[in-house]
């Protein structure tokens, strides 16, 4: 990064990420930095701060810019201006992209559309509509993310996975349970993975043009920007959604930061909106003064009654393994959180037992119990009879 001349600092401090840019008067980025909060924004902020300033002085920065959820209680700590995400995502499109008629942005809790137009009496973008998500982050980063884990992928596998559909089943997506509701009828007909992926992300397309756009026109060019943008799932769903041709569609080389640029970019046409920049003092002391304290609960215990009666329903591993095989049954639960596993004979009897996450793999997880029940009790009983239950119970029928 170049040691001389003004700098200029753009902060957008999100609820899953700090996406920091350092620009020049000339507007150039020189640097880019993408920082996860983990749940501590402030700290994600001083972390990347330190990071910046240890590179140039503190009296080269002309200006620092916030936005994003957190941006405003930074900006009064380190000294800056805070700038509406709204306005701050529609003038770096303004700045980069000016063909751009469209803004669909999605991070890791907001969704926005923004509709833009050209102000002929003031020859410049302007915003002409825009609409946001409510408090629910069923069509957000979030929202993939919790699938994702669902599923036992990560946010990348995840991303890549989508493209290998072709043909996406139907999922609802205004709601994650709902979403949920459907992943798993569709795990219980062995859909693969890939297939439900991509239906996640066409559901989430979908529901951003319904729920958001409720019927505004997405004119061309559209840019799609945010962290979720990352995601080539995504891209693919919306640019299949929104039925958009190639030059139509725009993925900003910084989509993630695209809030951080506009920031700046705003500060910089409005010089009464530039405050000192304070460095990192304010906000190292808010921290020591405001550590969150940890409040735990007592441990769980388990009452003498409850011990008691855990003891009478003890695993009897068939009756001290007699020479002859005893008649036993199975019981498979299986569930979208854990897949639970039984053996009883005759008498109700307890012969066996396990407990496993689901993990969005109903099989594996059935396998995996059956291996350790079999492996545990197999030589010493005949199972007469199996039944399942839960939401996996048809799935399960026909494997077992």
């Amino acid at each position: 990064m170049a040691k001389s001349g003004h700098i200029y600092l753009g902060i957008d401090v999100g609820s899953v990420s700090v996406n920091t840019v350092v620009m020049n008067q000339n507007r150039d980025i020189l640097e880019e930095h993408y920082t996860r909060t983990m749940g501590q924004p402030l700290k994600a902020v001083r972390k990347v701060l330190t990071e910046v300033l240890s590179c140039i002085e503190k009296g080269q920065i002309m200006t620092a810019s916030l936005t994003g959820t957190a941006g405003k209680l930074v900006a009064e700590l380190i000294g800056a201006n805070f700038v509406n995400e709204i306005i701050a995502q529609s003038k770096s499109v303004e700045h980069l992209y000016p063909q751009v008629k469209t803004i669909v942005e999605i991070g890791g809790e907001d969704s926005k559309l923004i509709l833009l137009d050209y102000d002929t009496h003031q020859k410049r973008v302007r915003i002409a509509d825009f609409a946001m998500n409510t408090i629910c982050a069923a069509g957000t980063g979030s929202f993939l993310d919790q699938q994702a884990h669902r599923l036992g992928l990560s946010i990348e596998e995840f991303s890549k996975l989508a493209l290998k559909s072709e043909n996406p089943p139907r999922i609802a997506g205004r709601c994650s349970v709902f979403a949920k509701t459907d992943m798993i009828h569709l795990q219980q007909g062995a859909a693969p993975d890939f297939d439900i992926v991509a239906g996640l992300c066409y559901a989430m397309a979908r529901n951003f043009k319904s729920n958001i756009g409720k019927g505004k026109k997405f004119t061309r060019p559209v840019s799609f920007q945010g962290g979720v943008a990352a995601n080539v799932g995504m891209r693919k769903a919306f640019f299949d959604v929104l039925e958009l041709e190639e030059a139509e569609f725009v993925i900003p080389g910084h989509f993630a930061s695209m809030g951080a640029i506009g920031s700046v970019i705003a500060t910089m046409e409005d010089p009464a909106k530039q405050v000192p920049f304070l460095g990192l003092e304010r906000l190292q002391n808010y921290l020591e003064t405001h550590k969150e304290k940890s409040v735990g609960l007592s441990p769980l215990t388990l009452s003498e009654e409850s011990k008691k009666r855990m003891a009478e329903v003890t695993t009897n591993p068939c009756a001290s393994k007699k020479e002859d095989k005893v008649d036993a049954f199975l019981g498979i639960d299986v569930g979208s959180i854990s897949t639970n596993v039984v053996v009883i004979d005759r008498n109700k009897n307890l012969l066996s037992k396990r407990y496993l996450m689901t993990a969005g793999r109903p099989i594996e997880a059935i396998r995996q119990g059956l291996m350790e029940v079999g492996e545990e009790i197999g030589d010493y009983v005949t199972v007469r009879g199996v039944g399942t239950t839960g939401s996996g119970r048809y799935l399960t029928g026909d494997f077992v």
